[in-house]
């Protein structure tokens, strides 16, 4: 069976992100890895949907994790009468896609393929996890075959042995970027923000880099400005959560600050996603806020005095102006003429 996901790192082979296998879905725990690998064992597609709103996984995970959930919940629904079936299904699909607010149209789309075979499969029951589990993983090809599109595009823009700027975990990208760089010789060198406060820059981007054999730097979340010049970074590029017909990117906390200083020393930003045409306007979008108290400790060890408050948005909003371009499976689009993505 063809793998996209051939020589990326640990944690990015599907087994390590997602799983079906033996009436389980089993997820890799993002919030330990890597000073622990631990699976979320997953008994039913309401355990995945808690998984992802407690962001046992992130970033591109979700997207495997919530197609793997649909061929549990069509396990769990075998030997219901087919309307019982049928409503089964798709009342599992809404509760996985509703996971996480801030990103319910793309759960949508992902998940979508995989929603119509189980519908398909009603009158095979028989044979309906093993066809919907060959499409969760075709999705998962198609997915990291879009995302390696991408990542050649960005790596047409990063200078030979260059120095990037990473926030959050880009997964895929990241990954497909790495395996490039190894493919041609260019020995990059990366400056990956730690991303408060789950630090999915230091524990995930890094890790994967690391894995990949490439030089990678962990950097709080308050030095970017500092390291850009001092470092010379050609290049700050992060993943998207979404993004809007209207140029706005929304991507990890975080994001919006080291584009501002990236604008500051003319070092381009470089956004790699899809546009979201079911949000035309930023008005369109949710931004998902946490427990507070996340942001009062430090991967479980207590950083503020107690009875001190934490807020802690998910998500920030880049405006267009500070985005030098939408890297996608098509080629880079300037933020302010998305609509001609869909166009050609």
């Amino acid at each position: 069976m063809f793998r996209a996901d051939k020589n990326l790192a640990f944690m990015l082979r599907y087994e390590n992100v997602a799983w079906y296998e033996n009436e389980k879905v089993k997820i890799l725990d993002r919030r330990v890895y890597p000073n622990e690998i631990r699976y979320e064992i997953c008994n039913n597609h309401q355990d995945v949907s808690k998984a992802l709103k407690d962001m046992v996984t992130q970033s591109g995970g979700p997207y495997i994790a919530v197609n793997m959930g649909v061929v549990l919940a069509v396990n769990e629904a075998k030997n219901f009468s087919d309307d019982e079936y049928i409503d089964y299904v798709d009342k599992a699909v809404d509760t996985l896609c509703h996971s996480r607010p801030t990103t319910v149209e793309n759960m949508k789309k992902a998940v979508f393929n995989c929603h119509k075979k189980a519908l398909e499969m009603v009158s095979d029951r028989k044979n309906a996890v093993e066809e919907v589990l060959k499409v969760a993983i075709d999705e998962a090809n198609k997915k990291y075959l879009r995302y390696e599109k991408v990542a050649k595009y960005l790596y047409k823009k990063i200078p030979k042995n260059g120095t990037i700027m990473t926030q959050c975990f880009g997964e895929t990208v990241v990954g497909m970027l790495m395996r490039l760089c190894n493919e041609n010789n260019n020995r990059i060198k990366v400056f990956s923000a730690e991303t408060r406060p789950y630090f999915q820059g230091s524990r995930l981007t890094a890790s994967v880099i690391q894995d990949m054999g490439i030089d990678v730097t962990v950097i709080t979340d308050n030095m970017p400005g500092y390291v850009m010049k001092k470092k010379g970074v050609d290049l700050f590029t992060s993943a998207v959560d979404a993004i809007t017909m209207d140029g706005h990117v929304v991507n990890k906390i975080g994001t919006f600050q080291i584009a501002l200083c990236a604008n500051y020393w003319n070092i381009p930003y470089f956004a790699t996603g899809i546009p979201n045409k079911e949000h035309p306007t930023i008005e369109t979008i949710k931004i998902e806020e946490r427990d507070g108290d996340f942001v009062t400790q430090a991967m479980g060890i207590k950083t503020a005095m107690e009875g001190v408050k934490g807020y802690y948005p998910s998500f920030d909003i880049t405006p267009p102006k500070l985005v030098s371009g939408i890297v996608t499976d098509k080629g880079i689009y300037s933020p302010y003429n998305l609509e001609d993505y869909f166009e050609e």
